[in-house]
C-alpha cells in the first residue's frame, strides 16, 4: 500500500500531465497504479481530484488548489533531506545533443571547467541538426535552434539566433553587392541539405518570405562545410550569426541584404522528461544555461 507521500508525488504528476498515461510514462509506473493512487487519495481528502469521463480526465477546483499546496509541501520534504544528506561527488554519465557545428565549436570549450572540476563525470555528446531520440540515446539536457514541438520537454530559450547572407570580400569585389532576391539569384550560391529528407533547406527573409537559389554552386548537408567554401569564395550562404559573427567581425566575411533579414530564431535548452533530476544534471544544465545566455561567448546579437 501506498503512503501518503507516495500518494502526493503521484498526484502532483498527474496534476501535469496532461492525462494519466502521460504521468504514469514520466513516473515510470503504471497507467493502473496512478489511478490506484488517486483513488487512495480521495479517499483520504474526502473530495474528487479529477473529474473522469470515458474520454478524458480534468482535475477539479479542489484539486487545483491542493496541488499547489502539495508541491509547496514536497519541496520542503525533499529540501530537509537535502539539507542533510551529505552530498556525494559528481559522478556518472549525462547524455548531451545539440547541432553539429554548435557542439563542435561551443559546447567543448564551455564544458571543460566541469570536465577539469569534476573528473567522475562522463559527457555523452550526440551531434546532430535533427531532434535526437531522446529515450534511445538516453539524452539528459538538449540544445536546439528552432521550435520544440514535443510537449514532454521541459525547454527554456537562451539566446537568439540571427540568420545573416555573407560572402567573402573577394567575391563580393568580383560580383558587386546584390540589391535584391532576383540579382542574389544570378550570383555563385550555397545550400546546405536536409540530412533527414535530402531537400535544400530555404533561405529565409523578412515578412516570412523564402528563397530556393535556382542553380547553387555548391550542395552539402554540413554547416561548417559551407562555412568553409564561403570563407574561400566560392558562394553566397545564409550562415547563423553563431558561425558568420566572429568572422564578419575579422573582416573575413560581409553581410549583404541585411535590410532583409528574417526576425532571429531562438536557441533552446531543454530537458526531454518534467520532473525532478538529479544533481550532475542539474550542475550541467544551469553551467550550459549560463554559458549559452552570455552573448560575449555565444554571438546572438545583429551586427
Amino acid at each position: 500500500m501506498l503512503n501518503r507521500i507516495e500518494m502526493v508525488r503521484i498526484f502532483c504528476a498527474a496534476a501535469d500531465a496532461p492525462s494519466f498515461r502521460e504521468a504514469a510514462i514520466r513516473l515510470g509506473i503504471s497507467p493502473q497504479g496512478v489511478t490506484r493512487a488517486i483513488q487512495a487519495l480521495e479517499s483520504e481528502l474526502g473530495e474528487p481530484l479529477f473529474h473522469r469521463n470515458t474520454r478524458q480526465v480534468s482535475i477539479t477546483a479542489f484539486g487545483q488548489r491542493y496541488a499547489q499546496e502539495a508541491r509547496i509541501a514536497l519541496e520542503h520534504f525533499d529540501a530537509l533531506f537535502r539539507a542533510n544528506k551529505a552530498e556525494p561527488d559528481f559522478i556518472g554519465r549525462i547524455g548531451i545533443t545539440a547541432p553539429q557545428a554548435i557542439g563542435r565549436r561551443y559546447l567543448i570549450p564551455f564544458l571543460q571547467p566541469l570536465i577539469a572540476a569534476h573528473p567522475a563525470l562522463q559527457f555523452d555528446l550526440r551531434l546532430e541538426d535533427q531532434m535526437t531520440d531522446s529515450v534511445e540515446a538516453q539524452i539528459d539536457i538538449g540544445i536546439r535552434v528552432g521550435l520544440i514541438r514535443d510537449r514532454r520537454y521541459v525547454a527554456r530559450p537562451l539566446a537568439s539566433v540571427p540568420l545573416y547572407v555573407v560572402a567573402s570580400p573577394t567575391l563580393i569585389e568580383k560580383t558587386g553587392v546584390p540589391e535584391s532576391l532576383e540579382v542574389l539569384d544570378q550570383l555563385p550560391l550555397s545550400v546546405l541539405i536536409n540530412q533527414r529528407n535530402g531537400r535544400h533547406w530555404p533561405w529565409m527573409f523578412a515578412n516570412g518570405q523564402t528563397f530556393n537559389p535556382t542553380q547553387p554552386t555548391l550542395i552539402c548537408d554540413d554547416a561548417e562545410t559551407e562555412l568553409e567554401a564561403v570563407l574561400a569564395g566560392i558562394a553566397f550562404a545564409q550562415v547563423p550569426a553563431y558561425l558568420a559573427e566572429p568572422f564578419v567581425k575579422e573582416g573575413k566575411l560581409q553581410t549583404v541584404l541585411d535590410a532583409d533579414l528574417p526576425p532571429p530564431w531562438n536557441l533552446f535548452i531543454y530537458r526531454p522528461q518534467q520532473g525532478p533530476v538529479s544533481r550532475r544534471v542539474r550542475l550541467v544544465y544551469d553551467h550550459l544555461k549560463e554559458a549559452f545566455s552570455d552573448s560575449s561567448r555565444f554571438p546572438q546579437n545583429r551586427l
